[in-house]
């Protein structure tokens, strides 16, 4: 099954999966730019800021990777939200328990 952009329903997956998981990667890493990775930064919801932002531009990327975005329902939403989530928290706890300067 593919849709207009040629894109197969394997491929769409893998896709997702790979960006969803690289942004939560680079919002961990600018959240510990921006933000810091301090004990007062840990308890900052700026971090959470940076990371929402990372899950909205998300979306226009995967437009531009040629994955359809408009038949997303609300399942897809959920997992590009969730798995960004998951390997921010990972990134960033690792950043934070370490005490990492970036």
């Amino acid at each position: 099954m593919s849709n207009d952009s040629g894109i197969t329903g394997h491929a769409r997956g893998v896709v997702v999966t790979t960006v969803a998981c690289l942004a939560g990667i680079a919002a961990a890493l600018a959240s510990a730019v921006y933000v810091g990775t301090t004990a007062a930064a840990a308890g900052s919801t700026t971090a959470l800021v940076v990371l929402a932002a990372f899950i909205i531009v998300q979306f226009p990327v995967l437009k531009g990777l040629g994955v359809a975005v408009e038949e997303f329902g609300v399942k897809d939403n959920l997992y590009v939200a969730f798995m960004t989530f998951t390997l921010w928290f990972i990134s960033y706890t690792i950043l934070l328990v370490g005490s990492v300067s970036l």
